[in-house]
């Protein structure tokens, strides 16, 4: 991915916080053949100092059949909008979007075994739906064996992160407030945000 220097992310805590808040990525696979992506939910795990993704799929899904030795790409998005040049006081200026993306990359390994498949499920709902987890694991052993069947499940430990925050670092301060205002204006509320704490940063 793209990104100059000043576009990119380096704090680990907003890194992680933002891959657990934007929690439904595209895994793509295939780079050096048939391209294939999967919109799937994941969870973010730190292990020590590195980071790994538990994810699934349905097994109809044959996407899963293609994990050999291969990097796979997870690609996150977050926020993201249209920035009109009528917004700036520079009157010389162009369209362009602010983004803010994760790529990461790593090579997937499948979970085989049962109990971890299960784990891995009520881990996800745990973060997703706490309030249904009593109910989750009062499921019957029949119906839970035969729903983890249908499943695929995989850990991807994360070998490499490409970052861009597209938040018009790249402009001055008053420029990118009169964006953050805009955009407060037109409801893309969650982008003014992180353009404003990456203002107060600077």
């Amino acid at each position: 991915m793209y990104s100059p220097p000043y576009n990119r992310l380096e704090d680990r805590r907003e890194l992680i916080g933002f891959m657990r808040a934007n929690n439904f990525p595209v895994l793509v696979t295939g780079t050096g053949g048939t391209l294939h992506g999967s919109h799937l939910p994941a969870t973010v795990h730190e292990e020590g100092e590195s980071l790994v993704l538990d994810m699934h799929m349905a097994r109809a899904n044959a996407q899963w059949k293609e994990f050999f030795d291969d990097e796979v790409l997870v690609i996150f998005t977050g926020p993201h909008a249209y920035v009109s040049p009528r917004w700036y006081e520079e009157k010389e200026r162009v369209p362009t979007w602010n983004y803010t993306a994760v790529h990461a990359y790593g090579i997937p390994s499948r979970i085989e075994d049962r109990e971890a498949k299960r784990l891995s499920q009520r881990r996800l709902i745990e973060i997703m739906d706490p309030q249904w987890l009593p109910r989750f694991d009062a499921l019957s052993e029949k119906y839970v064996t035969m729903m983890l069947e249908g499943i695929v499940n995989f850990r991807i430990p994360v070998a490499r992160i490409e970052t861009r925050w597209k938040l018009s670092q790249n402009r001055g301060r008053r420029e990118m407030e009169l964006i953050i205002a805009e955009l407060e204006r037109s409801g893309e509320a969650p982008l003014a945000a992180l353009m404003r704490q990456h203002l107060v940063q600077e």
